[in-house]
């Protein structure tokens, strides 16, 4: 497809005006006027090119391009070259040779941010690190960074909605990184507020709220975490019935973050009473058995306990599920009470 582009640029019925021009002094290049006057007939002023030389250095081609989209091109090229900048490597002569500097202090992880390709991701991790060395400066210039961020999002974001999902989760993973590295817990309501509810995957949406659930509970906000679950717990409703491998799927994930730390009882009472009404819809046993677990993880023993025993007395002697709860009331019944 590149050649035939290139084949088409230097076959002479493609070219509609060819002249010569030579370079002045100054550097500058003038346009013959009569092929200006036909491509502006109405004025010069604000007319811009697209100015690129290829790897070849044989050419120089210039592009015209409408304000708007100029516009926005200067910004992204003024971007990348103040990322290439901040990456660029300093260096210190040590016996007349040049000597790397080792690089002190947090570093961006991209394994982190980038769990799901999509198809603006190179141009997002410049700016992403970009972003992330402007939170590494004292004192932190947070308009100029969080711009840096709204652009991204501005630039990449499209019409498919799967894309734009993964762009965001990617934003949100990298701006938790930000949060706990440079202690910055304002931008979690930053994100609740601007962009969370516009993933329009409900998987993604999920593993964005869990991500922030992790990440609010590292930075003890835990008022904040409770939000997050509640969204959680609202996402799951939002399945249908026949759901239920989604909807179990889901509190897993979610018991899997939060069961850990315990200082805020609420959350975990907000888990349980959903898993109770949802306990009394199911009728598959091995679903309610992944219940029972799940209140186990979150140290309701008596309740998981008290629910196992009643399941298992309940179910007819060819169960084949009868031994597996019979073994879940033993090992219960031995559990502490928190």
């Amino acid at each position: 497809m590149e050649n035939s582009k290139n084949q088409d640029k230097d076959d002479p019925e493609k070219i509609y005006f060819e002249d010569i021009v030579n370079l002045k002094k100054s550097g500058g290049i003038t346009i013959p006027k009569n092929i200006r006057d036909e491509l502006f007939p109405e004025s010069i002023e604000n007319i811009f090119f697209k100015l690129y030389v290829p790897k070849e250095k044989d050419k120089i081609i210039l592009e015209i391009l409408p304000e708007e989209e100029a516009k926005k091109l200067s910004e992204e090229l003024k971007l990348k070259k103040k990322t290439q900048q901040i990456l660029k490597p300093k260096s210190k002569e040590v016996g007349g040779r040049k000597k790397k500097e080792k690089v002190l202090g947090p570093q961006p992880d991209f394994g982190r941010y980038f769990v799901y390709n999509f198809e603006a991701q190179q141009k997002l991790r410049p700016i992403l690190e970009s972003v992330f060395y402007k939170f590494a400066e004292t004192p932190i210039n947070f308009d100029d960074a969080m711009g840096r961020i709204k652009y991204g999002l501005v630039s990449y974001l499209g019409s498919n909605n799967i894309e734009n999902a993964r762009l965001y989760f990617s934003v949100i993973n990298f701006l938790c990184d930000v949060i706990e590295k440079f202690n910055i817990p304002n931008l979690i309501e930053w994100i609740n507020d601007k962009i969370i509810d516009n993933i329009k995957s409900k998987f993604l949406y999920e593993q964005s709220l869990l991500s922030l659930i992790s990440t609010s509970n590292k930075m003890q906000k835990y008022e904040k975490s409770e939000i997050f679950v509640n969204k959680i717990l609202n996402n799951i409703d939002s399945y249908s019935k026949n759901e239920l491998y989604n909807i179990l799927n889901s509190f897993e994930n979610l018991v899997k973050i939060v069961y850990k730390d315990r200082s805020y009882p609420q959350i975990f009472e907000l888990i349980k009473e959903k898993l109770l009404i949802y306990l009394k819809e199911i009728e598959d046993v091995d679903y309610k058995i992944q219940i029972i677990e799940l209140l186990e993880n979150l140290k309701f023993i008596e309740t998981a306990y008290n629910i196992a025993k009643e399941i298992s007395m309940n179910l007819p002697p060819e169960s084949h599920r009868v031994e597996l709860l019979r073994e879940i009331v033993k090992r219960l019944h031995k559990k502490p009470i928190v």
